[in-house]
């Protein structure tokens, strides 16, 4: 058992659920799997640290058939014309970090359903026999829902990439941060299962604010998720509704910024100085306002609706003289709230707990 009182599975275990994963026990070196896959050891060790795993020694039988089959198909893609080789550690990179976060919640859920209580009541652990059996059904399951979301994502980039042809990885896009306010000091008092349940609420919260108003989550850490649109207006939707839709006594209040322009996407990230700027507009933004760039709040002022104003010039890591733009709701005919009236443009000090926005 653990020092929770859980039991935990033995090594049998271990071994039978890595056969079962891994279609088939470990049997071969590093260079025997790259003598087989007929690639350079360099090569094929490159592409496995690019994928997240641990170097292996040169003597150590930790690969299957699996690993073998797989390097084949990315020879197989190479030799095709669809992948460019200088490029497939950028490619095996952006898959590792995406599915590993994948698989550790998925350890999580396999975990516990094999130390189910029995009809006694008392949880207990499964035996080989019966861990295979809980993975063999849940796994083909799994395999079905994340295969649907990927298609429809794929689908999704492929509206795009046709309606825009020959625009490669170059976007004009609108990037924002939502970050949580006094997060650092928060979480020191807080126990490993409320901080978890704080952090998986900020999540879920946010992923279905961003894709509501037709967003996209690049990326999330804790305190902080980055997202991207294809309008100001989307944008500004995220950036108004958040705050909103996170605030509870209970919880820290939220901030954010955001900047518009021509951004990199690249392997699912985005890079661009137009991130470094809603990053510090985001460390700027009062707890539940939205701050943000010139650029993006012109296209704000032109659509119409929007309230937004220029705020008192301020100097911040690379901007010396960074003006930051409060966006506000549409006006309605009921609004009886005095413009921008709980806002101080001069309070620009140093927010919260000094921490620094980034992702």
């Amino acid at each position: 058992m653990d020092d929770s009182g859980v039991p935990v599975p033995g090594p049998e275990v271990r071994e039978a659920l890595e056969r079962l994963l891994l279609d088939g026990p470990r049997r071969y070196t590093r260079r025997q799997v790259a003598e087989m896959a007929g690639m350079p050891p360099q090569r094929t060790q490159r592409l496995w640290r690019a994928l997240g795993f641990p170097d292996a020694a040169d003597d150590d039988p930790v690969f299957t058939d699996a690993d073998i089959h797989a390097l084949g198909a990315v020879s197989d893609l190479i030799r095709s014309g669809f992948v460019d080789e200088d490029a497939e550690a950028s490619i095996a990179r952006a898959m590792g970090q995406a599915l590993s976060r994948l698989a550790d919640w998925q350890a999580d859920m396999l975990a516990d359903a094999l130390t189910r209580a029995g009809e006694d009541g008392q949880r207990r652990a499964a035996s080989p026999e019966e861990a295979v059996a809980v993975a063999s059904a849940m796994l083909p399951r799994l395999l079905e829902i994340q295969s649907y979301v990927w298609l429809r994502h794929l689908a999704a980039n492929a509206d795009r990439l046709l309606s825009a042809p020959g625009s490669g990885d170059r976007r004009e896009l609108a990037v924002g941060f939502a970050d949580l306010v006094g997060y650092t000091s928060r979480s020191r008092g807080m126990g490993g299962r409320e901080l978890g349940a704080m952090v998986e609420d900020f999540e879920s919260t946010a992923a279905e604010v961003i894709a509501r108003h037709h967003g996209r989550v690049v990326k999330t850490v804790g305190d902080g998720v980055l997202f991207t649109a294809a309008s100001a207006t989307a944008a500004a939707d995220i950036g108004l509704a958040l705050p909103d839709v996170w605030a509870r006594p209970d919880r820290p209040p939220l901030r954010v910024g955001a900047a518009y322009g021509t951004v990199l996407t690249r392997y699912g990230d985005v890079y661009s100085p137009v991130v470094n700027l809603a990053s510090r507009l985001t460390s700027l933004a009062r707890p539940g306002a939205l701050l943000v760039d010139r650029d993006l709040a012109d296209r704000l002022r032109a659509v119409g609706g929007y309230r937004v104003r220029p705020l008192r010039r301020v100097s911040v890591r690379g901007y010396e003289h960074l003006q930051p733009w409060l966006a506000r709701r549409p006006r309605t005919t009921d609004d009886q709230q005095p413009d921008d009236a709980d806002y101080d443009e001069d309070s620009f000090d140093a927010h919260d707990d000094g921490e620094d926005v980034g992702l």
